[in-house]
C-alpha cells in the first residue's frame, strides 16, 4: 500500500494541504517570515502519535467492553537545542475518565497500541524513546 500528500505554496512559508479530504494549512511564525495562519509541521509528528494510539486504545477497550467516559492524550515532545531541531524523545500521557476502571484492562490496551497496532509509534520508536502513562479521573 502506497499513501502520498502534496503540499501547495500559498505565499511566504504558508502551504495548504488535502488530507483525504480535509484541508490543512501551515505556516511559519511572523518573527521567521510567515504569517501565523498555520500549525508549523513538527507538531503533527506529536499528533500523529497520538491521534493513531487513541484510535486503537478506543477501539480496544470497546471489546474489552471497558466503558470509558473520556480520554484524553497528551504527548510532551523534547527537542534539540541546535538546528536541525528534532524530537529527542515523546512522552505519552493517557487520562482516562470514567467509574472503577480497571487499570490492568487500560494498561493492556495502550501495552497493544504500542507494541502491535500503531504504526506512529513503531515508525518513531525506531529513533527516539517512547515513555506512555496512564492517569485516571473519576467522574
Amino acid at each position: 500500500m502506497k499513501r502520498e500528500i502534496s503540499v501547495d505554496w500559498i505565499d511566504g512559508l504558508a502551504f495548504e494541504a488535502d488530507l483525504d479530504g480535509h484541508r490543512i494549512t501551515l505556516d511559519g511564525p511572523e518573527e521567521s517570515g510567515g504569517k501565523n495562519r498555520g500549525a508549523r509541521p513538527k507538531p503533527f509528528m506529536l499528533l500523529a502519535l497520538a491521534g493513531c494510539t487513541g484510535m486503537d486504545v478506543v477501539s480496544i477497550l470497546k471489546k474489552m467492553k471497558v466503558e470509558v467516559k473520556g480520554l484524553k492524550i497528551k504527548v510532551e515532545g523534547d527537542m534539540e537545542d541546535e538546528i536541525p531541531k528534532t524530537f529527542l524523545s515523546m512522552h505519552v500521557i493517557y487520562t482516562f475518565t470514567g467509574d472503577d476502571l480497571p487499570m490492568d484492562k487500560l494498561e493492556k490496551a495502550v501495552e497493544l497500541s504500542k507494541e502491535k497496532y500503531c504504526g506512529v509509534s513503531a515508525m518513531l520508536k525506531k529513533v527516539i524513546p517512547i515513555t506512555y502513562e496512564i492517569k485516571t479521573e473519576s467522574i
